[in-house]
């Protein structure tokens, strides 16, 4: 309904009819101008009143005017200049229909101020409204803007004229210019012109005096600022790219921000396809892509719910010809823009009926296809529709859409590059990683490693290293940084953490040549133009158990102290001196020992287990205890526990590493030992000695072999060792172990014997004989190990 304001309704014919056809409107003017009370015509077809037939072509679009013949009441004809506006949904549909009469605009007196007012040749759009609000004069360029000649609107009321609220709203305040006499400013948004284009207007409201101050009508001098509203909305979608695409270094969800930002601002429906990625990491070839392309859809969104205009769905892949649009776009490099009025848009779709047919169902009329490049690659097709909007694309709208596009193709791009190097180190990752955790009867093992989501991979490690004298180091590090580096530089680590443990290093030793390690990768990875050490560095923990006597030695560099769950007690954090961080040199690194009782659960980790955005590292670790609290016998169980509790979303901003070892004890009837005299000729005694306790353990099988390999290191301790000198026994399920120690720290070694000598071949026949040998230095001097399989394999 048009506002009511305390002027004569009567002076403008004013009708409505429904979407029917129906009269459902009827005001004091129309009963003027034709004689027809409303309870005359009112719930009747408005075709009854037409004396010469229905307009020639029905009206379409927002508004329409014409002449029409109409039937007065009283038998003869009228004919009549109308204006009609189709109303909103939320007005109530249908037609507003208005003619201004005969007598609404009396002569104008020679002081009239209104006719005073010589417009009619100003460039800026000028319109005379009188005291009641109604139409009095509209000079040339307003008659432009309005697209009707102002003799036809004289008379009419502004919110006739345009209809719709803002047109209501303007006359609201050009009421408030005639109570006040203060001028007024509005801004108008309107569609003006046939290409259904919003247009942008200011308005300048300003009161008519008469030469005593009175105020008599109301000038309305409008200016139309389209372009630079143009151009800030297009400057605003660009910003808006600049901030909402590439939020994330995902290509699908890069692909979705494109079109989550198009729509509606530039188009009712945008559809991103892209080339899928050349396997095994290669690039797509520089330049325009080869037609007929495969391309796969990533992403698409539109106006309406349910994205009915889509033909492929998200993951699904096409083949686009030449004579497509997208295929004529990937082959020129540049936008191609196709519209029903330009007659073409049925000719581009003529590849495919199915997508034809929905275009056409759907009223489709206009479609713009731009080229996602970035480095001189063409990485896939971003499709812009519009249906909804009635305007057509014009050549702003494809600049807009080049320059949208064109900073989404670098974050696609940029997202496709990480993701490939995030593969890629995964990749070196899990070669360097241990794919299964060594079996030792030392402990039982489980763990867990999770790359960081969006920092890329990093350099966390684990590892179970099986050391003689069946016992087992333990250790886990984390390396400075992400990415291919640091997975390489963790690889390099934890090869040398194997090789220095292979020789039976203490803790606090091991991580001092780890330290040096470091160091000197720092040095290489330095800038060799001005000698400055590069940016490497590294944390470690570093633990040995033993299973004969159950005591467990450990030392960190830098790295989280680790979780001890006893078997009949709570979870604790092992108090263990820190140690400074790999890398940093010239600082000692401190060990401590503890007695584990068996079934003892060992917890390892990396601080991206315990640190986070919602929690810190101490609320972390006391979470961990918690969660480690709970038991369980399976130690897999467990580890899937421990994630689910401080990760739950399973994806980490770091990192994160975890092993849990539950520890064995080697019962003392697996166990033997002999303090050996320093005397060759007690030899064949030992021998003896060593075969009965195999045969007691139902080692029979491998009786001789141990016995030669006894006699061999024990010979070899009596003749260059220092007294007193051990001889020990292990065994468990698989291997026989033999063990020499004296006091001496002079390690022996391998040496080929000449034909002529009479020794030298002992060391050479313990190596053929057993499974693996080696030394190691103790804090009485050292001891010679041999092992035997007890698998049949030797």
């Amino acid at each position: 309904m048009s506002p009511v304001y305390p002027f004569d309704d009567a002076a403008t014919a004013r009708a409505v009819v429904d979407e029917r056809g129906i009269l459902v409107e009827w005001n004091e003017g129309a009963r003027r101008l034709l004689g027809w009370a409303p309870d005359d015509v009112l719930a009747a077809p408005a075709a009854d009143l037409l004396a010469g037939g229905a307009p020639a072509a029905p009206p379409d679009g927002g508004r329409w005017s014409g002449v029409l013949t109409l039937r007065h009441r009283d038998g003869h004809t009228v004919s009549v200049w109308v204006l009609a506006h189709r109303r909103r949904p939320q007005e109530g549909g249908g037609w507003l229909a208005v003619t201004p009469l005969e007598d609404a605009a009396p002569g104008d007196p020679d002081d009239d101020p209104l006719s005073a007012a010589g417009l009619v040749q100003s460039p800026c759009a000028v319109a005379l409204y009188d005291d009641r609000l109604r139409l009095r004069a509209v000079n040339d360029a307003m008659a432009a803007v309005l697209g009707v000649s102002g003799d036809r609107l004289r008379g009419l009321r502004h919110s006739e004229i345009g209809a719709g609220p803002q047109s209501a709203d303007i006359e609201r305040r050009m009421l408030q210019v005639l109570d006040t006499g203060r001028p007024h400013d509005v801004r108008a948004y309107v569609p003006v012109g046939g290409d259904g284009r919003t247009s942008a207007w200011m308005a300048r409201l300003s009161p008519i005096t008469d030469a005593t101050g009175r105020v008599r009508g109301v000038c309305v001098a409008a200016h139309d600022f389209t372009e630079q509203y143009r151009a800030r909305e297009r400057l605003q979608l660009v910003n808006e790219a600049s901030v909402r695409i590439g939020t994330t270094l995902d290509v699908t969800r890069t692909a979705q921000e494109l079109a989550d930002v198009c729509v509606p601002a530039l188009a009712d429906f945008v559809s991103v396809d892209l080339v899928d990625p050349p396997q095994h990491g290669g690039e797509l070839p520089i330049g325009t892509l080869s037609v007929p392309a495969e391309l796969r859809r990533v992403a698409h969104r539109s106006v309406t719910p349910g994205d009915p205009e889509a033909v492929t769905p998200p993951g699904g892949t096409e083949v686009y010809p030449a004579a497509s649009p997208q295929g004529a776009s990937l082959l020129s490099g540049h936008a191609i823009v196709v519209s029903e009025n330009s007659g073409d848009l049925a000719k581009w779709l003529a590849w495919n009926p199915a997508r034809s047919l929905r275009v056409g169902r759907l009223g489709v009329h206009s479609t713009m296809s731009v080229p996602i490049k970035a480095r001189g690659m063409t990485l896939g097709v971003a499709v812009f529709t519009r249906f909804a909007q009635p305007a057509r694309f014009l050549p702003d709208d494809v600049l807009l859409a080049e320059e949208v596009t064109a900073r989404a193709a670098v974050c696609i791009d940029n997202a496709r590059r990480y993701s490939r190097e995030r593969e890629t180190a995964l990749a070196l990752q899990r070669s360097l990683l241990p794919r299964t955790l060594a079996r030792t009867a030392a402990v039982t093992a489980a763990s867990r490693y999770l790359p960081a989501a969006r920092a890329g991979v990093g350099g966390d490690w684990f590892d179970v290293i099986p050391l003689s004298g069946m016992r087992v180091a333990l250790v886990v590090g984390d390396v400075i940084g992400h990415g291919v580096g640091a997975s390489a530089t963790m690889g390099r680590l934890r090869t040398a953490v194997r090789t220095l443990a292979d020789i039976d290093l203490a803790p606090d030793e091991l991580l001092t040549h780890l330290d040096d390690v470091v160091a000197r990768m720092s040095a290489e990875a330095g800038d060799e133009a001005d000698g400055r050490p590069g940016e490497v560095g590294a944390t470690c923990l570093y633990a040995v158990y033993d299973p004969v006597s159950r005591r467990c030695t450990l030392a960190r560099a830098g790295h989280p102290a680790p979780v001890l769950v006893p078997p009949d007690g709570p979870p604790r954090r092992i108090d263990l001196p820190p140690g400074p961080p790999l890398g940093l040199g010239g600082l000692p690194f401190e060990s401590a020992e503890l007695d584990l009782d068996e079934g003892s659960v060992l917890a390892f980790y990396t601080d991206g287990l315990v640190d986070s955005r919602e929690r810190n590292v101490e609320a972390g670790q006391l979470l961990l205890r918690e969660t480690l609290a709970e038991g369980g016998e399976s130690l897999e169980e467990s580890c899937d526990r421990v994630l689910h509790a401080l990760l739950p979303a399973g994806s980490p901003a770091d990192d994160v590493a975890l092993l849990l070892a539950r520890t064995r004890g080697l019962p003392p009837s697996q166990v033997a030992t002999w303090d050996i005299p320093a005397d060759p000729s007690l030899v064949a005694p030992v021998r003896k000695q060593v075969v009965d306790q195999l045969g007691t353990w139902g080692l029979d099988l491998v009786a001789f072999t141990a016995e030669l390999v006894v006699s061999e290191l024990v010979t070899n301790a009596i003749r260059y060792g220092t007294p007193p000198i051990r001889l020990r026994l292990i065994h468990d399920d698989t291997h026989l172990i033999c063990e020499v120690s004296d006091t001496s720290n002079t390690a022996p070694h391998l040496r080929r014997a000449k034909t002529w000598d009479e020794g030298g071949r002992g060391l050479l026949l313990v190596a053929q004989l057993t499974q693996r040998w080696g030394s190691r230095h103790t804090t009485e001097g050292k001891t010679i190990w041999a092992e035997l399989s007890l698998l049949g394999e030797e």
